[in-house]
């Protein structure tokens, strides 16, 4: 598995046991608002980052772009 496939296994992990959900779930949201290519992109930050502030992140990503869906398409 490359580091990239194992971090964001790690990130969608955190995600799952901070806000209570499945692995399903959690993998929609991530598709739906474009997480693994931000997990990606962000690799350089996230990583130093502990995974409740991970989560968090993702989550304000999440809520930002439902207030703001043009930020889809950056």
């Amino acid at each position: 598995m490359s580091d990239n496939a194992e971090f964001i296994a790690y990130c969608l992990e955190e995600y799952k046991s901070a806000y209570d959900m499945k692995g399903k779930e959690v993998m929609a949201l991530f598709k739906k608002y474009n997480i693994i290519d931000y997990i990606v992109s962000c690799y350089g930050a996230l990583h130093t980052m502990g995974g409740l502030a991970i989560a968090e992140d993702i989550q304000s990503l999440i809520d930002e772009t439902r207030h703001n869906p043009k930020i889809l398409l950056a």
